[in-house]
């Protein structure tokens, strides 16, 4: 099986506009599989499974395995491995309804830099349907994902996380595990979505850390004028966004909530 992956490797290059970077490091993938620990019978969905690097091994753990991939290309070389438990959906992971998947699933994958955002938003939305989460990353965007308040990385990406899940940095890849090299260090995050959630409205509390956070240098004050006065909270505005802990953001989106209903 070793050999077959190195051959169909040669024929595919990878896409810039994919973000394409191919995990090649053996070690690497196998602490990848311990991280996500699969069983016989989890649901499991791989986001973006390139040549297969991780998804051979799953697939040697799992009685079924859900794929989404984009790539014709590499769609075709998956489908070259003749594996009847590995189920291939073609198309964009922004756009797959999780239902088609009979939730609740288990989702892994390398996500491309250029899209990881979007992606781990729209799973945000939908975390209801998700048991658990293991990503490779960008390890900035993972950093930033896990930062404390009082941090300088600490931003719109970290709140809007950790109001809704457990985010734990597991462990650090470096460049040459991949193929190509990426000019960055990546990393492995375990997300677990928290089992009480305080927002009770996701679209106004993301307005909210928008807004806080849309000019770093400036009061709460002055970035949420628009939205919420002193006069109306019990928070702080005379402070900058990023010494808000994520409790004083649920505080802030409430009383807020309470100024647009009236």
């Amino acid at each position: 099986m070793a050999e077959k992956r190195t051959d169909t490797s040669k024929k595919h290059k990878a896409r810039k506009r994919f973000g394409q970077n191919f995990l090649t490091d053996q070690k690497i993938i196998d602490q990848i599989v311990a991280t996500i620990a699969p069983k016989r019978e989890d649901n499991l969905l791989e986001i973006g499974p390139g040549q297969g690097a991780m998804t051979l091994p799953l697939l040697d753990r799992v009685d079924q395995l859900n794929v989404i991939e984009i790539d014709r290309d590499l769609i075709e070389i998956l489908n070259s491995y003749n594996k009847p438990n590995l189920v291939i959906h073609q198309g964009d992971a922004l756009n797959f309804d999780l239902d088609l998947f009979h939730p609740p699933i288990r989702v892994v994958g390398n996500l491309p830099y250029n899209i990881s955002s979007p992606i781990l938003f729209h799973l945000l939305e939908h975390r209801d349907k998700v048991i658990d989460m293991t990503f490779m990353l960008q390890k900035e965007v993972v950093e930033r994902m896990s930062a404390t308040h009082g941090s300088k990385i600490y931003g719109r990406l970290s709140v809007m996380m950790q109001a809704f899940f457990e985010v734990e940095l597991i462990f650090v890849v470096p460049p040459e595990s991949f193929d190509p090299a990426p000019k960055v260090d990546s990393a492995i995050v375990y997300l677990t979505p928290l089992k009480t959630c305080k927002v009770d409205n996701i679209k106004l509390f993301e307005k909210v850390v928008k807004a806080a956070f849309a000019h770093r240098r400036k009061t709460l004050r002055n970035c949420l004028k628009s939205l919420i006065t002193q006069e109306q909270t019990s928070i702080d505005l005379s402070q900058r966004a990023e010494m808000l802990d994520i409790n004083a953001f649920i505080t802030l989106t409430q009383d807020y909530e309470k100024q647009d209903q009236n």
